[in-house]
Parts: C-alpha cells; sequence; structure tokens
C-alpha cells in the first residue's frame, strides 16, 4: 500500500458516509495538483463546558486530516448556539446566555488542544459571530432564500415533531441555513459531523452554491456507544468517559466498556490504521488476543493521549493491582451492615440501594461505579445491579474510586 492510499484509508475510517460519492478522491486530487491544502471545517456550539470521548471523534478525524497536511477549521459556534442545534432533540431547546456561552468556548477550546495539532499552519480557530452578527435584515433575507420550508422540514427530527404537532420554532429552522453559511464564510473543502449532522451539513452544500461558491465533501462519523455499549457516550446517561478525568478514572472506565464495543473504540478514537484493526479483529475472533489485554492497550493509549506515559502507566499498575491481582481495598475497614427484610425483591437484591445505604453514594453514581467495574463482591467484580440475595449475608461489598477506598461491608443476617 502507497502512502497515498495509507493516508486515504485512515481518512476513511469510522466513516458513515462520503458524499457526494468520490467528493473525498476528487478533492484530495485537486488539492495534490494544485499543492494547497485542503480546508476541513468541524463546528462546535459550547453548549456545554466539558467534553468526552464521544466529542472527540469528530476532533480524531480531524486530527488526521491535520496529519496528513490539511488544515483544520475550528468553528467555535458562539452565535449558534444562541438558538441550539435541533438535531436529535424532540422539543425547542433553552437558550443560554452570552455569559454561559463564552464561558463554556473557551473550556471547550482548552479540552479540544488535547487532541489537535496547535500549529497556526495546521489550525484555524474562528467564531461565527464573525459574519454571522454584522448580518443585516436584506442579507438574512437571502439566506432564507437559499432553502424551502419543505426542504427544512424534511429533517428527521422537524418531520417528527411536526407529524406530531409538537412545537418548531422559526428560529430553529434557521439553524441549518447558519451552519451552511459557515462553510461559505470559510471556504469549507470539507465537513465532518457525526450522523446526526448529515441534514446540516448537506444543507452547507447546498448553501454555498446558491452564493456561487464549490460546494464540500461531507463525512459522517459513526456515533461512539458509551460505556455500556448500547447508548451513544452522554453526560446525562451516565455512560461518559471525560477527557479531564483522572487517568486511573479514565483507565478504569476504558476497562469497562464491552468487549464487543471495543474494535469501534479503536476505529473511532485511534490512528491505527485499518489494517491493523483488521488484524486484532481476527486475533480476538481466533482467541490469539485476549480483550482485556487488547482493552489495556486502548487504555494505555487513551490515557497518555490525554495526560502523558508516566500516568498511563501507573494507572495501569493500579488497576491491576486492584483488580486483575486480586488486591481490592485489602486495606479498607470492615463495617458490619445487616441486611434489612426489603432488600430482598423477588430473590434478588439492588445493589445501588445497598451502596446508597452504606457507602453514601447516590443510586446514580452507584450505578456508574458498577458500569466501570469498581465494584466488588468477595473480590469479584460485580456487573449487574441486581445481585442474587441468597448467599450475599457474610459476604464483603468493596466500591472503590480512584486510588481511595470508601469503606468495606461484611453483610450479616
Amino acid at each position: 500500500m502507497t502512502d497515498s492510499e495509507q493516508t486515504r484509508s485512515t481518512l476513511i475510517q469510522g466513516c458513515v458516509d462520503i458524499l457526494p460519492d468520490g467528493g473525498l478522491d476528487a478533492r484530495l486530487a485537486v488539492a495534490a495538483k494544485e499543492g494547497r491544502q485542503l480546508r476541513v471545517k468541524l463546528g462546535v456550539d459550547p453548549t456545554a463546558p466539558d467534553i468526552h470521548l464521544g466529542h472527540t471523534v469528530v476532533l480524531t478525524k480531524l486530527r488526521q486530516f491535520q496529519d496528513a497536511g490539511h488544515k483544520a477549521v475550528l468553528i467555535i459556534g458562539d452565535y449558534t448556539a444562541r438558538i441550539g442545534d435541533p438535531s436529535g432533540v424532540s422539543k425547542t431547546r433553552p437558550q443560554l446566555s452570552p455569559e454561559a456561552i463564552e464561558a463554556n468556548a473557551l473550556t471547550y477550546q482548552e479540552q479540544a488542544w488535547k487532541v489537535l495539532d496547535q500549529d497556526p499552519e495546521k489550525l484555524e480557530v474562528r467564531r461565527n459571530s464573525e459574519w454571522l452578527e454584522p448580518l443585516r435584515l436584506p442579507d438574512v433575507f437571502k439566506l432564507l432564500s437559499a432553502s424551502t420550508v419543505a426542504r427544512i422540514l424534511e429533517r428527521d427530527d422537524f418531520e417528527k415533531r411536526f407529524n406530531a404537532s409538537e412545537s418548531i420554532s422559526m428560529l430553529e429552522t434557521l439553524y441549518p441555513l447558519l451552519q451552511g453559511y459557515d462553510s461559505v464564510a470559510i471556504d469549507a473543502d470539507i465537513e465532518l459531523g457525526g450522523t446526526d449532522q448529515k441534514f446540516n451539513m448537506l444543507m452547507g452544500r447546498t448553501v454555498q452554491e446558491y452564493y456561487g461558491k464549490p460546494p464540500q465533501t461531507v463525512m459522517t462519523l459513526e456515533i461512539l456507544p458509551g460505556t455500556d455499549g448500547v447508548q451513544r457516550m452522554s453526560k446525562s446517561t451516565g455512560n461518559y468517559i471525560g477527557v479531564t478525568e483522572a487517568p486511573d478514572e479514565m483507565f478504569g472506565k476504558v476497562m469497562s466498556i464491552p468487549d464487543d464495543a471495543m474494535v469501534l473504540y479503536f476505529q473511532l478514537l485511534t490512528s491505527r490504521a485499518a489494517s491493523e484493526i483488521g488484524e486484532m479483529r481476527e486475533a480476538l475472533a481466533g482467541g490469539t488476543l485476549h480483550p482485556r489485554d487488547a482493552k489495556a492497550a486502548l487504555a494505555r493509549e487513551l490515557v497518555a493521549r490525554f495526560h502523558d506515559e508516566e500516568a498511563a502507566a501507573a494507572a495501569e499498575q493500579h488497576f491491576n493491582e486492584l483488580f486483575r491481582d486480586k488486591k481490592l481495598s485489602a486495606d479498607a475497614d470492615l463495617v458490619d451492615c445487616p441486611l434489612e427484610a426489603g432488600d430482598n425483591e423477588d430473590g434478588s437484591v439492588y445493589l445501588p440501594k445497598l451502596l446508597e445505604r452504606w457507602f453514601g453514594l447516590s443510586r446514580s453514581e452507584a450505578r456508574r461505579r458498577i458500569e466501570q467495574g469498581g465494584v466488588a463482591i468477595n473480590d469479584e467484580q460485580v456487573r449487574s445491579q441486581n445481585v442474587p440475595f441468597e448467599g450475599l449475608a457474610g459476604s464483603t461489598i468493596k466500591a472503590g474510586k480512584s486510588t481511595k477506598f470508601h469503606g468495606s461491608i461484611t453483610l450479616k443476617d
């Protein structure tokens, strides 16, 4: 495989759609012929202060374009954040204050630097208030003329809300056009986004053509599942891994993801070649590579990326001491706590309720620790929130966080 073929393979890895067909190849060919960088756009609205690994999927793809010699154009949507992207939501979003948007924007940028190359030759950071705020009413009329109401209502989320007679504000219908105008303003060659952004990015092509610009190529990426391996990674569901989490926490959470989600994590979060990931998949299927070892390699790589190599090595050692080497909280105090009659629910016990009672954890935090593999009964990790009642009396429950354990409980009749 030639270097150009290897680069192309890396750039398309993890992509769901590349539109139009052949669009990326055509862009790469033009760039090579003209000896110029492609301008690769990623727009993000600072509607929340912190980012997790799910957010870094598109940032990682943007970094791959940088590594291939192209320019990443990161657009901080400080103006569009006032509307809120309606993608995938079932009701109108509340509007944020300018102060909250600015605070979120600063935090988001700082965390994005953990992924992107900050070399000015490879990175351009813009705020879309630069070109959206000066628009006058005639300019807005022109932008609105770029599309139709029928086209806007083709969006899945708008269509569903319309058919259910649910509210759709006129402000929301303007959002895809504003995002498209971003592509006009920065002369985007390529735009990246999750599959939930497909409509908005295709609207960017429409708006660019309307303004006499070459339409961008659209590349959508798979959505990263959370630590449960099912739902998309989200803070609201508690299945996320934050990029600023402590190394021990990050390592442990990565080790807790289901085996069948691991290859997708490698595809979306690392720059490993598709051929290498294919070999890994075969080794896992053939039994020559243990899932635990593959996950440990992934956890080391991610901790090193967001912290450093030394932190990654220490986090792995800590994890092994706690779990693989069966040294779970050997020095923790034991507290005798009786099971109550109400704990027995049809032969099983809801473990978060016990952790709430004796460890002082909220039930959501207890569920999160179970998902992370940070809870054990008799030194065996627990993966289910419901455990058999029979035989539980006399057992020792341990729940750990980072390097500190909050105690152990011996359950008695």
